[in-house]
C-alpha cells in the first residue's frame, strides 16, 4: 500500500511540472521562478531514488522519480535560457 501512496505523491508532483514548463516556454519569461527551489526538489527526488536503491525494493518507483527529475530539470534549463534573454539576472551572476 505504501508504494501506491508514494506513486500517487510522485504523480501529483510530476503532473504539475508540464504546466509550469509550458507556461515558461510560451511566455519566455521566468518571473517568479526559483532555481534554488528546483534544485532542492531534484535533490529530494535523488534521495528518494537512493532510498529505493539502498533497500533494493520497489525499484519500479525509481523510473517515476527519474521522469519527475527530467521534468524539473527541463524547467530549470528553461529558467537559465530565458533568464538571460528576458533581462532577469541569475542570482550570483555578473551583470551584463
Amino acid at each position: 500500500m505504501s508504494e501506491l501512496l508514494e506513486f500517487a505523491m510522485l504523480f501529483a508532483f510530476g503532473f504539475s511540472w508540464p504546466f509550469a514548463i509550458w507556461r515558461t516556454w510560451k511566455a519566455k519569461r521566468v518571473d517568479g521562478k526559483s532555481p534554488m527551489f528546483m534544485v532542492i526538489v531534484i535533490l529530494g527526488y535523488c534521495c528518494g531514488i537512493a532510498s529505493h536503491l539502498v533497500e533494493g525494493t520497489k525499484l519500479w518507483l525509481v523510473a517515476v522519480y527519474l521522469v519527475d527529475i527530467a521534468l524539473v530539470s527541463t524547467d530549470l534549463a528553461l529558467y537559465f535560457r530565458y533568464s538571460r534573454r528576458g533581462g532577469r539576472t541569475v542570482p550570483g551572476a555578473e551583470p551584463r
